[in-house]
């Protein structure tokens, strides 16, 4: 079967690597696991071994159609659907509980698959993903670090995420030009904890990190903020003036949001 580039189709050939994902996500018995982008099943066949049900979830007709006849309907259920539009609620409530992930996923489309993952948060116990290597160096990059930013901050949001293991491209057929890293993300969000709602702490943090070059004070202003209550706000806040948004905490972060609220 020829692979198609528009998709993004690197497909996983090194076994041992997809027991290892398989293993990341822990006891599977009586779970259900959603593999995003299965292809050619090497992630499946590991999963199925182990967990009681797996949806995969595979945009290409053809590799769905291959899939349903290497597995076992009764333990592997293929959804030929783009996962931007699976129902992950839908899924937990037929499952009975609370859903594991797992999936090479796309280049071209990683980040809104992660998204689209942060915002079916309820339904979702833990994910144990594989992405480009730079992905994954900024999803669990740490304040003040160069690859901290926008995703990072909203991703541990919903739960700590943390780097498994980096396969070179030998480990993929055919080969991409990028190596590639396991990393695991178990959802216990913060915002409570925090003291944020969701939604608006989510635009703020767009709104500060719009332009990383620019120090928080800086963005803010430009989200219309006035500078009298930009300063206060970050006085409050115990925030340096000239701090830039990639080196604040979370938690200092959403102590910001709060005093910027009260201004």
């Amino acid at each position: 079967m020829r692979t198609k580039p528009k998709l993004g189709q690197n497909f996983l050939v090194d076994i041992q690597a997809a027991h290892r994902i398989a293993a990341a996500l822990g006891e599977m018995a009586g779970r259900t696991v959603v593999e995003i982008g299965p292809g050619k099943g090497a992630i499946t066949g590991a999963l199925a071994a182990q967990a009681a049900h797996i949806v995969a979830v595979e945009l290409d007709r053809e590799l769905a159609a291959g899939l349903r006849e290497q597995f076992d309907p009764a333990r592997v259920t293929v959804v030929e659907d783009d996962v931007l539009r699976f129902d992950f609620a839908g899924a937990a409530a037929q499952a009975g509980g609370r859903l594991r992930v797992a999936g090479n996923l796309p280049y071209a489309i990683t980040s809104p698959i992660l998204l689209k993952l942060a915002a079916s948060h309820a339904a979702l116990d833990v994910a144990v993903l594989m992405v480009q290597r730079e992905v994954a160096e900024r999803v669990t990059a740490t304040p003040g670090t160069r690859d901290y930013g926008l995703l990072s901050a909203t991703m541990q949001m919903y739960g700590p995420v943390e780097q498994l293991f980096t396969l070179p491209p030998s480990a993929f057929s055919p080969p991409p030009k990028v190596h590639s890293t396991v990393f695991r993300w178990r959802f216990a969000p913060r915002f409570a904890e925090l003291g944020v709602a969701e939604a608006e702490f989510l635009r703020f943090l767009r709104r500060i990190f719009a332009q990383k070059r620019k120090t928080l004070a800086n963005n803010l202003r430009a989200a219309g903020v006035t500078p009298e209550a930009v300063t206060r706000a970050l006085a409050a806040a115990e925030i340096d003036p000239l701090a830039r948004a990639e080196a604040v905490p979370v938690e200092a972060l959403a102590r910001l949001q709060r005093q910027s609220q009260e201004q």
